[in-house]
């Protein structure tokens, strides 16, 4: 894929959940909520400073990371669904 995010912004790759719960139960796809998980695939350069410097972001590609549950904009590319959204939106790393 040929795709670099500007900016703060970051390219993510949401990470499907369990199709069962614990107890063996399958849940279908229209009850299941899209995750709010998933891994960096692409980032910006930064943020530009008030002094005009360019701020790296904390985020890397390869990082697995949360986010809120109307964070980004939704795209396809290459027949899949991707997330842009800016690193405000991320709420943290999962280690």
């Amino acid at each position: 894929m040929a795709f670099r995010p500007l900016h703060d912004r970051v390219l993510v790759r949401r990470i499907d959940e369990d199709e069962k719960t614990a107890g063996g139960i399958i849940i279908p796809d229209t009850a299941k909520e899209k995750p709010q998980h998933g891994e960096v695939i692409a980032v910006g350069s930064g943020a530009r400073g008030d002094d005009n410097e360019i701020v790296p972001l904390d985020v890397k590609t390869g990082d697995k990371i949360l986010f809120g549950k109307w964070s980004g904009s939704e795209v396809k590319m290459d027949g899949e669904e991707l997330l842009i959204m800016k690193e405000s939106d991320i709420l943290g790393i999962v280690d």
